[in-house]
C-alpha cells in the first residue's frame, strides 16, 4: 500500500544509444508517389528521425513531465506509476484518467492543470479535481507483468484498488478514451459503490446484449456496426497482429527506434482530426515524447500484449446487464468509430451527451479545452 514519490530520470547511456541507433537507421524503399497509402511515409519519417536525432530535447520534455507530482505504488504485485495532482478548490473530486494505445500518461499533460486548478485557467475553482493519471501495466514507467491473463478489464479492477485502497478515496470519478474507455467502463460496471460517474470518448466496449428480447437495431446502429467492420478491414491490421503475435512484432520495434516511430506516428496521423497533416494537431516534440517514453522503458512489446489478452476475453453484456452509474459521452467527429447515443444507451446510463465540433481519437492532446469543459460539465451535476 506504500505510495512513494517518483522522478523520471533516463540515464544518459540510454539516450546516447538511441542517437547512435537513429544515425544508423537502414531505410526501406518506397513506391514513388504513394504518400501514406502503404503506411508511414518515408520522407516524413526520415524528417522526424533526423529531428529526433539532432534537435529533440528529451531533457526539456523530462523537465515538463517532472513538473507534475509522480508516484509509484504496488498493486497485486505490480509497480504502478501515476501522476497525482491535487486539486486547488473547494472539495476537489477525485478523478482517475486512463490513457490508451499508443498513448501514455503524457497524453494528459494539457488537461491535468485545467482539471486540477480551473481557477488559474479561466474556470471555476468549484470544478477542481484531484487528478490521478496512471500508466497501465506494461506501459511507460509501470511494471511489465510476467504472467498471462492481464487484460484491459483487469486494469479496471487494479484502478479500483489504486483509488480506494492505495490513495484512500471513498468515491471517485473516472474518465478515459481508447483502452482507457474500456477501463473506465469496467470501473463503472464492477465498482458502482466506489464510482461517482464515468466520462468517455468511446463506446465500443462492452458489446451490448442483442439477443432475444432486445430492441431491433436502428439503421444508424446498423451503419455504425458496418463502419466498424469496414474500419477493421482497412485500418485494423495493427490490432490483429498485436492481438495474435505481439512477441514477434516486438523484436523489430524494441530494436529500431525509427521502426517504433513509424509504427506509432502513423496512428496519430490516421486516428486524429488532422486532415492528413499530423503536425496540424501534434508537434514533433509531442509525437517524439510519446515515442521516446516507449523507447526508454522498452514497453512497446509489453503494451501490445494487452491486445493479445483482451481479444481472448471479449466483454459481452448479458440480458439485463448495463453500466448503471451515470455516464457522460463526448463524441468527437474524428474518432475511429464515432459514438452514437442510441447505441451507447444499450450499455450505459447516459446522463450527458455532447457532439463535439472537432477532434479525434487523441482528444486530450487535440482538443484539451473542449474535453475539459465537457468533463467539468458532466461531473458538476454529480458533486
Amino acid at each position: 500500500m506504500t505510495v512513494k514519490p517518483f522522478k523520471i530520470d533516463v540515464p544518459d547511456s540510454v539516450l546516447d544509444d538511441l542517437r547512435v541507433r537513429l544515425e544508423r537507421t537502414r531505410w526501406p524503399d518506397e513506391l514513388p508517389g504513394t504518400g501514406w497509402d502503404y503506411g508511414s511515409n518515408l520522407d516524413y519519417i526520415k524528417e522526424l528521425v533526423e529531428y529526433w536525432r539532432t534537435k529533440f530535447d528529451w531533457r526539456a520534455q523530462e523537465k515538463l513531465i517532472n513538473s507534475f507530482s509522480h508516484f509509484k505504488t504496488e498493486i497485486d504485485g505490480l509497480g504502478i506509476h501515476f501522476i497525482h495532482e491535487k486539486g486547488k478548490g473547494t472539495n476537489p473530486m477525485p478523478l482517475v484518467v486512463t490513457h490508451g494505445w499508443p498513448g501514455t500518461f503524457f497524453e494528459m499533460h494539457k488537461i491535468i492543470p485545467l482539471l486540477s486548478d480551473p481557477a488559474s485557467h479561466g474556470g471555476d475553482q468549484a470544478d477542481a479535481f484531484d487528478v490521478v493519471v496512471p500508466s497501465m501495466p506494461g506501459y511507460g514507467f509501470s511494471d511489465h507483468t510476467t504472467d498471462r491473463g492481464l487484460d484491459v478489464l483487469s486494469v479496471g479492477d487494479l484502478w479500483a484498488k489504486l483509488m480506494s485502497e492505495n490513495l484512500r478515496y471513498g468515491r471517485f470519478g473516472a474518465q478515459g478514451g481508447d483502452w482507457g474507455a474500456s477501463v473506465t467502463a469496467k470501473l463503472g460496471f464492477s465498482h458502482p459503490d466506489k464510482v461517482i460517474g464515468i466520462h468517455s470518448t468511446s463506446t465500443t466496449r462492452p458489446t451490448p446484449y442483442l439477443g432475444p428480447g432486445s430492441r431491433d437495431l436502428s439503421e444508424a446502429e446498423k451503419s455504425i456496426i458496418q463502419h466498424r467492420n469496414d474500419w477493421q478491414a482497412s485500418e485494423g491490421g495493427y490490432a490483429h497482429i498485436q492481438g495474435t503475435k505481439p512477441q514477434t512484432l516486438s523484436y523489430g520495434l524494441n530494436d529500431s527506434p525509427a521502426g517504433l516511430a513509424a509504427w506509432i506516428v502513423e496512428k496519430y496521423r490516421t486516428w486524429s482530426d488532422c486532415g492528413g497533416d499530423v503536425e496540424s494537431r501534434f508537434t514533433k516534440d509531442e509525437l517524439l515524447t510519446t515515442v521516446t517514453i516507449y523507447w526508454v522503458t522498452q514497453s512497446i512489446g509489453s503494451s501490445t500484449k494487452l491486445y493479445y489478452e483482451t481479444h481472448r476475453k471479449p466483454w459481452n453484456l448479458k440480458q439485463g446487464e448495463r453500466i448503471e452509474v451515470p455516464c457522460g459521452i463526448a463524441s468527437f467527429p474524428g474518432e475511429n468509430t464515432v459514438p452514437i447515443r442510441e447505441w451507447a444507451e444499450r450499455s450505459y446510463n447516459v446522463q450527458h451527451w455532447t457532439d463535439m465540433a472537432s477532434g479525434g481519437h487523441f482528444a486530450a492532446l487535440e482538443e484539451p479545452v473542449q474535453l475539459v469543459d465537457d468533463i467539468r460539465s458532466f461531473f458538476r451535476q454529480l458533486r
